[in-house]
């Protein structure tokens, strides 16, 4: 749900208009709307170029991940690992065009933990993961973009710890 979406129903659900405080998170959002639509495009233009720098990093971190026996070893294992890291930086756009957490929680993050340590895939790996998804796809932005989707990157590790 976007924010302009959450506050009028918060409002509405306690019969009351909206407080300047929230007329002026809706304000701010929507000042930096067009700046959401691009960075939602850069991140889509350069998936596989994020992705690509990512999984480079990661299995630095992690070479036992790629080894023989290791969750991502085998090309199918391994474009596995990549389609997630690809449905992640969706998740990232949705939270930015929405300028709201709400989508990434209710579509990525419930459930998140459980799902991967009954598939044994380490928690810690999905969270240096995720850290270097971000750290790539910062790499594509500029300054006042990172402070704009930083904090999404942010919410999917805390959702994931």
């Amino acid at each position: 749900m976007s924010l302009v979406s959450q506050i009028i129903i918060n409002a509405d659900d306690e019969l009351r208009y909206p407080t300047i405080g929230e007329l002026q998170s809706i304000q701010d959002y929507l000042i930096t709307g067009s700046n959401r639509i691009r960075i939602a495009t850069i991140i889509r233009d350069k998936e596989k170029e994020i992705i690509q720098k990512a999984s480079k990093q990661i299995f630095q971190l992690h070479p036992e991940y790629i080894a023989p026996g290791g969750n991502a070893a085998g090309s199918r294992k391994r474009s596995l690992c990549l389609r997630d890291y690809g449905w992640y930086l969706r998740l990232i756009t949705y939270g930015v065009l929405a300028g709201d957490k709400d989508s990434i929680e209710t579509i990525g993050i419930i459930g998140v933990r459980e799902m991967y340590n009954s598939l044994g895939v380490p928690i810690i790996g999905m969270l240096d993961a995720i850290q270097c998804l971000k750290e790539a796809s910062l790499e594509m932005l500029g300054q006042d973009d990172i402070k704009i989707i930083s904090p999404y990157f942010d919410y999917i590790i805390r959702g994931m710890s």
